[in-house]
């Protein structure tokens, strides 16, 4: 069997890790993971004959020449080189996980580290027990700030992933409605990404957090977290800001009890103001100018169909359609409300992973937006659509039905939040708004 130890020989020498025969790189190496439905030690040959310097593989049938390199387990083999690579990084490593604004707080602090620090952040959401590790492996050695996204959906998925990452500091973004069905409900959620505070207490690690959560207060009290740096909107934090406007923009004044100053940003949605806090706290942390900061902010361009602003030829659309859960979805409904505009419509789609409080929480959800004086409400999906004979509003169980719809009722200079789990896959409406 291939130990750790000369698998990263060989990574040092090809510092390239692929785990995808159709993303395969000259001289990379290839893990050979199995999942439900695929195996892939059945592709090493032709991740080889596509350029792959080493295949590591699990099953000795696949392991045909010295170029194959034969472990227990792949994924086991991957994970543990990740480990072995971080613990030669002697940089600080910010682990941040959540349930809503993770991957946005990580572009927006690592645009306000990266005015200052060659930094590193987790690619889109590579934040799982895959991607994490071929995260840590794709930190290079001029690196001097990593920021690790780390996503769950169940319990002792956070510590696991904190074995890897080893981040020396920390924040969870919030603790929200999300994944009900994998935690077991809210109070799963809480202790599930309560393993994050668990892991920096044991290591001495440093804990970002926003005052204003007590959520995340009340954690951190039970984690016994001592190395802590706040932030807020009251006097005594670390960080102290205010949300000057969010129309449509987020505009925001703060202050580090010395400097007070003010940035504009490209980002929309009032949930986002905590995200922006916290990123200017972890960027005031490692010692950046305001002037860093506000320029780090300035320059973000949200992207990935994340409270992101769109316009099209007919209407303004808020493209929040990655992914939703009761909290965030409550979010955008109340951002949209707030928003000044004479025609808003919101076209929701059903949220995933609930398990039994789905119906209540989709009744509740449709219940705010037919209830938050829109000219129009279009909710889609079998979920939502189990309300259609209560509730005031378009329903559809398929978001085809509602692309026909949309077709022929076309819509003129509206505001438009079109949100849902990424599942829902509303970003085929997109073309008819």
């Amino acid at each position: 069997m291939t130990s750790t130890e000369t698998l990263y020989s060989h990574y040092l020498e090809h510092p390239q890790v692929s785990t995808d025969t159709r993303n395969i790189t000259k001289d990379c190496i290839f893990f050979a993971l199995k999942g439900d439905n695929f195996n892939a030690n059945e592709f090493a040959e032709q991740a080889l004959d596509n350029g792959a310097a080493f295949a590591v593989v699990d099953e000795e049938q696949y392991a045909k020449n010295e170029r194959c390199l034969l472990v227990d387990d792949v994924l086991t083999a991957l994970q543990n080189l990740a480990r072995h690579h971080r613990k030669q990084l002697n940089i600080p490593v910010i682990g941040l996980t959540g349930s809503n604004g993770k991957t946005t707080s990580k572009e927006l602090i690592n645009a306000v580290l990266a005015e200052r620090y060659k930094t590193f952040a987790t690619s889109g959401n590579l934040n799982n027990h895959i991607g994490v590790p071929l995260s840590i492996l794709s930190i290079g050695s001029d690196v001097q700030i990593a920021v690790i996204e780390m996503g769950a959906n169940h319990q002792k998925e956070i510590e696991l992933l904190c074995t890897i990452a080893q981040p020396t500091h920390g924040i969870i973004t919030n603790v929200g409605m999300a994944h009900l069905d994998g935690f077991g409900g809210f109070e799963g959620v809480k202790k599930g990404k309560a393993e994050l505070y668990a892991y920096l207490k044991e290591n001495h690690g440093y804990t970002f957090i926003n005052r204003n959560n007590p959520y995340l207060l009340e954690m951190s009290n039970t984690a016994g977290l001592n190395k802590l740096i706040y932030y807020g909107t009251e006097h005594g934090n670390t960080i102290k800001g205010n949300l000057k406007s969010s129309d449509p923009f987020i505009e925001v004044e703060w202050t580090n009890h010395e400097v007070a100053t003010t940035v504009k940003t490209n980002l929309t949605g009032s949930y986002n103001f905590e995200n922006i806090l916290a990123a200017i706290c972890i960027g005031d942390f490692f010692d950046m100018e305001p002037d860093q900061i506000n320029a780090g902010l300035a320059g973000y361009q949200p992207k990935n169909n994340r409270s992101q602003l769109t316009k099209t030829e007919r209407n303004t659309v808020i493209c929040d359609f990655y992914n939703a859960n009761p909290s965030s979805m409550e979010a955008a409904l109340n951002n949209l409300s707030a928003l000044s505009s004479p025609q808003k419509v919101a076209i929701l789609g059903d949220m995933f992973e609930l398990g039994p409080e789905s119906a209540k929480q989709h009744e509740l959800i449709a219940q705010q937006a037919t209830q938050s004086g829109l000219n129009e409400v279009i909710l889609i999906g079998k979920h939502f659509y189990g309300f259609k004979d209560v509730l005031d509003a378009t329903f559809f169980e398929t978001p085809g039905e509602a692309a026909n719809y949309l077709q022929q009722n076309v819509m003129n200079n509206n505001l438009i939040l079109l949100k849902g789990s990424r599942g829902m896959k509303l970003e085929n409406l997109l073309q008819y708004l």
